[in-house]
């Protein structure tokens, strides 16, 4: 890809410029141009000075001889790092040709040079390598974005969009925008708020999705719609999230899972054979109990295996409480790392401690070569009993097992974080390798123990599995929904659900939220009363875009692919944002008296 990106070419002229700086090549010898770009290093050498001018299309070498025109050379004496420069040459073959840049076979023989803009010294270099760190680039991103790997990022973010909209239109979808300023909404993430100053006292919301409006579109009969689209939620940030997002958001009408399934399969291995040249195998299916059950996850990363197992019935038989008292003891197989010593157990051990896993220990047992086992727990357990446990756990000699206890979803979680650590530790996270997976059946409804309610597990749209919607009011735990994520390397990517299409069943499931049929119809009535105007069964999927991007380039962050992004603390550094504002704005809002 990043080829493909420095072979750009442009396709006009202007008074400005003839070419573009990645654009010339050795066949154009001896030909007359003119080039527009910023000043990215100069080196003076004596009799010779040379520049690399730099635009968004690539580096030329630039050269100017003193004996062939003194006044110009003596010009470009004082040029500095930034200016922005228009110059008129010769293209020449290089003497000494630089095989790191496509331009690198050629350089250009000044003839002019006109100062079109001068630059203070940049705060940090603009070059791969760059001096400055991160909030120093974000304080100044326009600068930063520059640079080769920013510039890439968003290239590629470019092609992907082009890609998507390509596929999409080619199979009758339809791209529609919904709006911006929208009602606020009590389920979900917390909203960003907009107060009105034409209505003062009330208040729109940004949307988290377009949820709403895109069933009302398959209502009113566009049966195939997406949209690349912002989002926004106000929650903590993490590494794949920003407050403002970007999301390719679809429905489509008529269908049930299996055919949204099938067609956004098809969109992802087009994304992967168009934009990594990878031809993907059909996307493995997993259900959401069988993913919790062996990877203690919702997203696992199938790149590995080291699938958990459950081990109470081999260890609750002896004297040893923390075990006989736990709901569950479950462990995993570390391939080849029974050699591992005190000071490698011990950093395992404090690394589950943390607070970000908050278990209170870890039991492992080593699989000698010998066909002997040490464990942190032998002063409980026999050979024999350890042999049980290792052949449960298939695991051979030379191999370590990792045992963890506690209630049944605390403990799965755990155990799923130091997998994920031991997959790291281990290399068996590569990067430039990739799994995809359909996770299915999730659970409709949670239980949350504070509010002593429901919640929906998606949102409060998403419908039951048919042959649940019997239990939504005398079982709601066990009520599945139709619903599936779509997983890569272990990064929910994607995820969606058959929506509930019908104005009854829309008001049963409100009810069981706590909601009352007044409170709901407050909310929601516009599209419970759409429902009684002919509502299609419909479904649909939203993929996170920004993640998309870092995952299918093996980056970490989501930042490294938006333009101008917020820091951890969600603000803008550049621009010193959110701020505050003047008592006249408060007071022609209505938030002052």
């Amino acid at each position: 890809m990043k080829e493909q990106l420095n072979e750009i070419k442009m396709s006009y002229s202007t008074h400005y410029r003839t070419h573009s700086c990645g654009e010339l090549r050795a066949i154009d010898a001896g030909k007359e141009v003119i080039l527009c770009g910023w000043i990215q290093k100069i080196r003076n050498l004596g009799g010779m000075s040379f520049i690399d001018l730099r635009d968004r299309y690539g580096i030329t070498q630039l050269t100017c001889n003193s004996e062939t025109n003194v006044d110009l050379h003596q010009k470009v004496q004082n040029f500095g790092r930034e200016w922005v420069i228009q110059i008129k040459g010769i293209v020449a073959e290089r003497y000494n040709k630089n095989s790191n840049i496509p331009t690198g076979d050629i350089e250009i023989m000044l003839t002019e040079v006109t100062v079109l803009s001068v630059s203070d010294t940049p705060p940090f270099t603009i070059e791969d390598n760059s001096d400055g760190g991160d909030e120093l680039r974000m304080k100044y991103r326009y600068l930063d974005l520059r640079r080769e790997i920013p510039k890439n990022n968003l290239l590629f973010r470019h092609q992907l969009g082009i890609e998507i909209r390509n596929y999409m239109n080619n199979i009758s979808f339809v791209e529609i925008e919904t709006p911006f300023l929208v009602k606020s909404t009590p389920e979900g993430a917390r909203d960003f708020v907009v107060p009105s100053r034409v209505n003062n006292g009330e208040f729109y919301a940004l949307p988290q999705s377009p949820q709403t409006f895109k069933q009302l579109l398959m209502l009113s009969g566009y049966d195939r719609y997406f949209q690349i689209v912002k989002c926004f939620r106000d929650e903590d940030l993490r590494a794949d999230r920003q407050p403002e997002f970007t999301q390719i958001d679809c429905e489509m009408s008529f269908v049930e899972q299996e055919d949204i399934l099938n067609t956004f399969e098809g969109l992802i291995k087009h994304i992967f054979h168009k934009i990594k040249q990878i031809d993907i195998d059909p996307i493995e299916r997993m259900s959401y109990e069988d993913a919790m059950k062996l990877y203690g996850s919702d997203k696992p990363d199938t790149r590995f295996e080291m699938q958990f197992v459950e081990l109470n019935e081999y260890l609750q038989h002896k004297d040893f409480s923390v075990f006989n008292n736990a709901e569950l003891i479950i462990g995993i197989v570390a391939a080849d790392c029974g050699h591992y010593t005190r000071k490698q157990l011990d950093e395992l051990v404090e690394f589950v401690k943390r607070p970000q896993v908050g278990a209170s220990g870890l039991v492992y047992i080593l699989c000698n070569e010998d066909g002997s086992f040490k464990s942190s727990v032998d002063k409980f357990y026999d050979q024999a009993d350890l042999q049980k446990v290792a052949t449960q756990c298939n695991a051979k000699k030379g191999d370590l097992i990792l045992l963890m206890n506690g209630k049944k979803d605390q403990v799965r979680e755990q155990l799923s974080q130091l997998r994920l650590e031991m997959g790291t530790r281990l290399g068996l996270r590569k990067k430039g390798t990739y799994k995809l997976l359909w996770v299915t059946d999730f659970p409709l409804l949670e239980w949350d123990e504070e509010t002593n309610r429901f919640y929906a597990k998606h949102h409060p749209f998403t419908a039951p599995k048919p042959e649940h919607e019997a239990l939504l009011e005398s079982a709601p735990e066990k009520v599945n929904a139709n619903a599936y994520d779509l997983v890569i390397n272990g990064t929910e990517i994607g995820g969606g659900s058959i929506r509930i299409h019908n104005s009854d069943l829309q008001k049963r499931m409100f009810r069981v939220l706590g909601f009352s049929d007044e409170e709901a119809i407050y909310q929601f009535g516009f599209l419970i009363n759409a429902f009684r105007f002919g509502a299609p069964p419909h479904g649909g999927i939203a993929f996170g875009f920004d993640r998309l991007c870092s995952v299918l380039s093996d980056y970490d962050t989501i930042r490294d692919f938006i333009a101008f992004p917020k820091n951890n603390s969600a603000r803008d550094v550049m621009l010193d944002s959110p701020s505050t504002i003047s008592e006249l704005q408060l007071k022609e809002l209505g938030l002052k008296l």
